[in-house]
Order: structure tokens, then sequence, then C-alpha cells
């Protein structure tokens, strides 16, 4: 029972803590230099994940052909490539750097 205590507890003070925002500042608009942050926010993010994704777990365990695969997807895009074929070659060029033997 304390586990569901516990739970309902955290929701609530989530579900508090976001309505805040609202409630406090009502009909006013955010500074202009708020709302450039808030709009960076998310492609920070995406890149924070994508580094710690690549770099595995406590940056120890790089695998050198997701960088690989990383950059021919990059490459891929820059010369117009659609979506779907550019990530079929990253996984390719992963694919094929990982059979390379005594590599």
């Amino acid at each position: 029972m304390t586990l569901w205590i516990a739970i309902f507890t955290v929701a609530l003070g989530s579900f508090l803590l976001k309505a805040a925002g609202p409630a406090l500042l009502g009909e006013r608009d955010l500074p202009a230099w708020s709302t450039g942050v808030i709009a960076l926010l998310a492609p920070t993010l995406l890149a924070a994940l994508v580094v710690v994704e690549v770099l595995g777990q406590r940056w120890a365990d790089l695998d050198w052909t997701v960088p690989a695969a990383l950059a021919a997807v990059v490459g891929a895009r820059m010369l117009r490539v659609p979506l779907l074929l550019s990530v079929l070659i990253g996984v390719a060029t992963a694919a094929g750097l990982r059979a390379l033997p005594g590599l």
C-alpha cells in the first residue's frame, strides 16, 4: 500500500508543478529570450541522447562502426537522398564494416 501512496504523491506533485506555470502566468506572454531557449531545448536534448547512445554507457563502449554509419547517413542526407534510403545506407555501412575480417 505504501508504494501506491508514493506513486500517487509523485503523480500529484508532477501535476501541480506542471500546472503552476499556466496558473501563475495566466494570459501573459513569455519574454522573447525564453521562447528562444524553449525552442532550442528539444534539439539539444535529442543531440545529447544521440551522443550518449553512440558513445555507450559511461562513454567507454564506443563501437567505431556507429560514427562511420552516422557519417554515411549525414553524407547521404547532404546529397538530398530520401530519409529512408539514407538510413538504409547507414545500416549497410555499419553492417559492411562489422563484416570486415580482423576489424
